[in-house]
């Protein structure tokens, strides 16, 4: 073999080599979700099938707020002519969402997940739903109807999603998207505390009207929510 032709051997192994390596170097590094790969719905659903082996990484705990106040009883109609008091059950769930409104529930293998890491970065657990029930007297004035509310401490969790492939999918093992899921928080939770109270509101022409039924006027009636 001559020299010259030694040279361009030698230097066709070399780029050869160099594009392998760049291949697994393509392959063995996360990427994240972009136009040409897979969607964020495609990575998440991975995760939440076990398809992929997944992580949720870093998790950042934002500052606890209280969330909005919704009702969480029956509704209470006063058609009389004087105030009514009555004890009211009520009950009243809340899950938690990602930053696409994708439901986290308890249980779930992303839920799984996310507690995993915030109990591994903030020695607690995390819950991705949370339950309450109990009851209480509410009066309404005549004419009014009435409601149990309440409002939950509510925290948002921000970290990345990385997904591990045993074979390269979208020409990669890794990929990577980030994620904020927002979900219940343990009541007190930087000073926020959860909140029940009861809510009334002038009956509307319909509802006054309504009144008028036998079944109905002078009385005090129950609709379920």
């Amino acid at each position: 073999m001559t020299k010259s032709r030694t040279i361009r051997y030698g230097s066709r192994l070399m780029a050869l080599s160099t594009a392998a390596l760049g291949l697994v170097a393509a392959m063995a590094v996360p990427a994240a979700a972009a136009d040409d790969g897979p969607t964020r719905e495609q990575l998440i659903a991975d995760c939440a099938s076990g398809e992929g082996k997944c992580s949720f990484n870093e998790p950042k705990l934002g500052t606890a707020y209280l969330g909005d106040f919704r009702q969480v009883s029956n509704t209470l109609y006063n058609c009389s002519t004087s105030d009514a008091t009555q004890s009211m059950g009520w009950s009243d769930t809340v899950g938690s969402t990602d930053s696409a409104g994708v439901s986290v529930t308890a249980g779930g293998k992303l839920a799984g997940l996310i507690d995993l890491s915030v109990t591994a970065t903030y020695s607690h657990t995390w819950s991705s739903s949370h339950t309450e029930n109990s009851s209480m007297n509410m009066t309404v004035k005549p004419g009014e109807v009435g409601w149990i509310a309440r409002a939950q401490v509510m925290q948002a969790i921000s970290g990345t999603w990385q997904t591990h492939y045993d074979s390269p999918k979208w020409d990669h093992y890794f990929w990577y998207v980030p994620d904020t899921v927002t979900g219940p928080a343990p009541n007190g939770t930087d000073g926020q505390n959860n909140a029940v109270t009861v809510k009334t509101r002038k009956m509307t022409t319909a509802e006054r009207n309504s009144c008028s039924s036998d079944a109905k006027e002078g009385r005090t009636f129950v609709v379920k929510r």
